[in-house]
């Protein structure tokens, strides 16, 4: 069963590190369309230079770049329905070191599956897949309204924790076909490192009360 976020509870507001990431994810996305296959070539993670201990820097920037209009706007959408809180629960400097951690845990999840690799990969979602491992760890509870897909489209009322287990269960799911050198276009290793990695670091970074 799949999931499309609507809104989540818990209010908005207090949270300008994740409100910048999306403002800048989406002005380095237009100032770079007419140059998009250059910035791609050369500030995208390149598994096997990394992997030989060149071009380390792409580890960051390629956290900020994106393919297209539905891949922007699909990882800015999840960003903005589930960073807010992570953010209030960790504090604005630990969110933004958080949110870099678990991009980088993603990229170099991503390259152990496949170093040999000479594909550029760049986008956010290894990054996001941390906050979402985040968000079910602090937030389980919270109450998400979704758009779901049981043989009708229906809106339902539902747990943080069943919108975003059903999301991993399908990022396992497809990274399996990654191991098994099936060409997905999409990263998914770098999804489920990120996760894991966000799930498992997110109480380090909560703010001491």
């Amino acid at each position: 069963m799949v999931f499309f976020p609507l809104r989540d509870e818990g209010g908005s507001g207090g949270d300008w590190v994740n409100k910048g990431i999306i403002i800048l994810c989406v002005l380095i996305f237009l100032a770079t369309l007419p140059i998009h296959d250059y910035v791609v070539g050369n500030f995208g993670v390149v598994p096997v230079e990394v992997a030989a201990g060149a071009s380390l820097l792409t580890l960051l920037t390629s956290m900020f770049l994106h393919g297209g209009f539905v891949h922007l706007l699909g990882n800015m959408w999840y960003l903005w329905i589930f960073g807010d809180n992570v953010e209030r629960s960790m504090g604005h400097a630990r969110y933004a070191a958080f949110y870099l951690l678990v991009g980088l845990a993603g990229s170099l999840a991503h390259i152990a599956s496949d170093p040999t690799s000479t594909i550029p990969t760049i986008g956010a979602s290894g990054a996001i897949s941390g906050v979402l491992g985040a968000y079910l760890l602090l937030h389980p509870h919270n109450r998400i309204d979704a758009i779901t897909t049981m043989g009708v489209l229906a809106h339902v009322q539902i747990n943080a924790k069943w919108v975003i287990g059903a999301w991993f269960v399908i990022q396992l799911f497809f990274s399996g076909f990654s191991l098994l050198g099936a060409e997905t276009g999409v990263a998914y290793l770098a999804h489920v490192g990120g996760f894991v990695a966000g799930y498992a670091l997110a109480r380090l970074f909560v703010k001491r009360v």
